[in-house]
């Protein structure tokens, strides 16, 4: 079955208002950023996002966060996002925090279709005990909060119980692709993208380089294409860095006359935009 679609804008065409997306990437790292651009020009709105993060400022799921597209979001890490945090505490956009491992394993859980699961991490905690703001209104009021979990103890050890997650689409990005859709993520890529893949009822992956079935050695692939319904090639372009880290460019004299730097040497911090 050839699954590859022409544009990223015909691959999200059917993503109405209210959906629920399963995202990938960590950070601005494998974030499928041509469908999510597709999805702000086509105007879908009333979004519910389950990502690790609700994009960067005004990048990645941030675009359509800045332009008032998502209602909801289900992450584990927001504080890399103002306009995220504005739109929280003024009752503009629900948020529902869960623990990063707890996260991963929730969307692994649905996409294996394990309904819940018991863990150790956050026990004695709020996110098992409930009342972590979930909604807040205008004047900065909680109006709404997280439910207590129910709580077991195996072999003398308390666990909570956790509810596996599934999304209406999946939206992931690759390196490389075939057109059955079997994926190759790169290095940290894989991040949250296998597991968002697989968590997405429909599935859309954008991929840097499309190859034919076969190119792709079997132990090779990271998300078989039992997962993936669409295919769409964008090419590597437009790609950035969250927060790029070097050290200064020594001088030819500099380089001749001194040691190498050693390790743990203060570094130049500098956000890429």
């Amino acid at each position: 079955m050839d699954k590859v679609v022409a544009s990223a804008r015909e691959a999200v065409s059917d993503v109405g208002d209210g959906a629920v997306l399963a995202v990938g990437g960590f950070g601005l790292c494998g974030v499928p950023i041509a469908l999510i651009d597709a999805l702000l020009e086509q105007g879908t709105s009333g979004l519910t996002t389950i990502s690790n993060n609700c994009g960067v400022d005004d990048q990645a799921l941030g675009v359509l966060l800045y332009a008032g597209r998502i209602r909801r979001t289900i992450s584990s890490f927001v504080g890399g996002n103002k306009e995220l945090a504005r739109l929280y505490l003024s009752g503009e956009l629900e948020v529902e925090l869960t623990p990063q491992g707890t996260l991963a394993e929730r969307l692994r859980a649905g996409g294996a279709g394990i309904p819940a699961f018991y863990t150790p991490t956050g026990v004695g905690t709020m996110v098992a005990d409930g009342g972590i703001p979930v909604r807040y209104d205008a004047e900065g009021n909680v109006v709404e909060t997280s439910a207590p979990k129910e709580t077991r103890v195996f072999d003398g050890t308390e666990y909570v119980l956790e509810t596996a997650l599934t999304a209406d689409f999946g939206l992931v990005r690759a390196a490389v692709g075939d057109r059955h859709g079997n994926l190759v993520f790169h290095e940290s890529a894989m991040n949250f993208n296998p597991l968002a893949g697989m968590a997405g009822r429909v599935t859309i992956a954008e991929v840097e380089e499309l190859v034919e079935p076969g190119e792709i050695r079997p132990e090779h692939v990271h998300l078989p294409g039992v997962f993936v319904d669409r295919v769409v090639v964008v090419g590597a372009e437009g790609k950035k860095i969250e927060r790029r880290t070097t050290r200064p460019r020594p001088t030819t004299a500099e380089q001749s006359a001194a040691p190498l730097a050693a390790a743990g040497e203060e570094a130049t911090e500098e956000t890429a935009r």
